[in-house]
């Protein structure tokens, strides 16, 4: 079921003063699902067979924002769409049906625009819930210090146990 697992990209996002990013990078697999494969129900089972259990379908919220308690991966199940991530300042990033994108914790995202048929399936690595940050005064430092508590997933979401997340996480 998984497409070209080779195709990674890793992207460092810094600190914006208002948006706490995180030392990890921002991993994105391209076509992680073969083409002919790719669906809800199969982000669902490879998420899940991989240590991730699947939480919700969706879009992404067309606001800046970030999790301090829960790192993410989103697996765009249909359609496109262009996602800034890393803040107003960040990099925006045209995803597309297949596309996995794993979002460390404080790392903050946004939805530009998308195609009519944008479908995200999102999870989690387990005992991990995700909260919702704005940026907005007065959320750090309290959410920076809850950044720090989140632990490292112990498998990579789309290759299991071993897997360019892991190699860049450590």
């Amino acid at each position: 079921m998984p497409g070209r697992i080779e195709d990674v990209t890793e992207i460092s996002l810094a600190d914006d003063g208002r948006f706490p990013n995180s030392r990890f990078p921002l991993m994105v697999y391209r076509k992680a699902l073969a083409e002919r494969t790719v669906s809800p129900e199969a982000f669902e089972q490879l998420f899940g067979e991989n240590g991730w259990p699947p939480q919700w379908r969706a879009s992404i919220f067309t606001y800046h924002h970030y999790h301090s308690t829960a790192h993410e991966v989103l697996g765009v199940a249909s359609g496109s769409a262009r996602v800034t991530f890393g803040g107003p300042k960040g990099e925006t990033l045209t995803v597309a049906a297949g596309d996995v994108v794993i979002i460390p914790a404080g790392v903050a995202h946004k939805r530009e625009e998308s195609s009519a048929d944008f479908l995200v399936v999102g999870a989690y690595p387990p005992g991990q819930q995700w909260d919702m940050m704005r940026g907005e005064a007065g959320e750090r430092p309290a959410a920076d210090a809850r950044i720090a508590e989140v632990a490292t997933p112990i498998t990579d979401p789309v290759s299991g146990e071993k897997g360019p997340m892991l190699e860049a996480w450590v």
